[in-house]
């Protein structure tokens, strides 16, 4: 029996380790996000950088965050973001909202990624 416990153990120390070994599919959203939007984005309620907070953003009508200052494109596009539109602004925001002042932002390409974005997006307090 003890041979038997080595190979298992070998074989567990063999696996390879990730960052999401354990934790909720969230993960690879958040990281999506993390590379496509952090740098402008927020989904902290409140916290409005280069862009606005995402908080909430399912639902809610474009260009109505409080406290940001929109384009003109945005605050009259009358979006109300559901994941369809998400979708398609994420990969492309000029031919969704043109001149939506995201500039030099030109989309994500990789339709897995957009879809993991707006998961997280849409999953619970975010």
């Amino acid at each position: 029996m003890r041979p038997r416990l080595i190979v298992l153990l070998c074989g567990l120390a063999s696996l390879p380790l990730s960052p999401s070994f354990g934790q909720d599919a969230d993960v690879s959203g958040e990281q999506a996000f993390n590379n496509s939007c952090r740098t402008c984005h927020t989904v902290k309620d409140g916290d409005n950088r280069a862009g606005p907070n995402l908080h909430n953003i399912v639902g809610r009508k474009a260009g109505s965050v409080a406290n940001f200052r929109y384009s003109e494109a945005m605050k009259s596009s009358d979006i109300v973001w559901d994941e369809r539109t998400l979708l398609r602004f994420i990969e492309d925001p000029e031919a969704v909202v043109s001149g939506n002042g995201m500039k030099p932002y030109t989309g994500v390409r990789s339709a897995e990624d957009r879809a993991k974005i707006v998961a997280f997006l849409k999953s619970p307090g975010k």
